[in-house]
């Protein structure tokens, strides 16, 4: 094959995690027969450099500013594609990635498929998964046209470690696009603690919580754990019981820590595809036949109004 272009974005700090998770897949892809693996960013060497360590052959630059618009940046992203020669494109889905996917599609004639869950190369081709239907299905995608684009969920592929001694070349692609929106201003939300997507245990609370001063209990507990952030399903957040910007879920922040405990979560379709790649899973939930107990790797079945406090007690024993 002829080989895959990541589309790579940054921050003040440097790359993104979603475009160095962009990369594990695309070496992934490249492991199964899908080519070599080149980068574009809107950076310049420093960013090049850490694209390449992350595991590309090669990257494109260009002097567009980071954050540019979709419209702005589609001419030079389309450039390295050429460049490349690549017929597989990956973007993270991002709040960009969500203009520049289906804009590049348009522009290359082509279909995109968006927020997808799964990779694979099979017989030579692009294979897509995505959810649909609400999350309760999953929907597979291949692509007639030569050029195959897809976005790509954050937390679905583990970035792959920095390795100083990989080299690869680093060219300057042209070309910008005209800016028809001006943005004034970009206020940052404000956060305390570590990032839920980010954070290695989580603790979420659903609507069988009964009230939304529980989740004071799951602060607590998540505190006691310490390296903890606190999430909770759609069904709290619609309550205004938790921050929506805390959603696990389909519609919310996708987390894949190393343990994932949900309190009072009955475990709907569209929760288990925001959290669904968690390395172990305790459930604490009154009822046996919840989905979410049936899928756990523990769980303890009873109020957790009862749990809680002893949990939090013996946890606080042993530190």
């Amino acid at each position: 094959m002829a080989g895959i272009l990541v589309v790579a974005e940054t921050t003040e700090a440097g790359v993104t995690s979603a475009s160095l998770e962009l990369l594990g897949a695309a070496r992934q892809l490249s492991g199964q027969g899908g080519g070599s693996v080149s980068a574009f960013v809107a950076g310049g060497e420093a960013e090049a450099k850490a694209l390449i360590a992350h595991g590309a052959d090669a990257a494109c630059t260009s002097s567009a500013p980071a954050g540019s618009l979709a419209e702005v940046l589609a001419p030079a992203v389309e450039a390295a594609i050429a460049q490349s020669g690549a017929d597989i494109v990956l973007i993270s889905m991002s709040s960009l990635g969500r203009d520049l996917g289906p804009m590049l599609a348009f522009r290359q004639k082509t279909g995109v498929a968006m927020d997808c869950t799964a990779l694979v190369i099979e017989g030579g081709r692009l294979r897509a998964t995505r959810s649909c239907y609400g999350g309760n299905a999953r929907a597979e995608h291949t692509w007639k046209t030569p050029l195959q684009i897809a976005t790509v969920k954050g937390k679905t592929f583990d970035a792959l470690a920095a390795d100083a001694g990989r080299s690869g070349s680093v060219t300057a692609v042209s070309g910008a696009g005209d800016a028809r929106i001006k943005v004034l201003g970009t206020e940052k939300a404000k956060a305390e603690g570590i990032k839920l997507e980010d954070a290695q245990i989580v603790v979420s609370g659903g609507r069988g919580l009964g009230d939304g001063t529980a989740f004071k209990q799951l602060e607590e507990l998540a505190a006691t754990l310490q390296a903890a952030a606190v999430g909770a399903s759609r069904a709290a957040c619609d309550l205004g019981w938790y921050p929506p910007s805390q959603q696990v879920g389909l519609t919310g922040k996708v987390v894949s820590p190393n343990l994932y405990i949900a309190v009072a979560i009955s475990g709907a379709s569209q929760h288990m595809a925001g959290m669904g790649g968690s390395k172990n899973i305790v459930a604490i939930n009154k009822d046996g036949d919840a989905n979410m107990v049936k899928v756990s790797r523990f769980a303890i079945v009873d109020d957790y109004k009862k749990v809680l406090p002893a949990l939090i007690e013996e946890i606080k024993k042993l530190g």
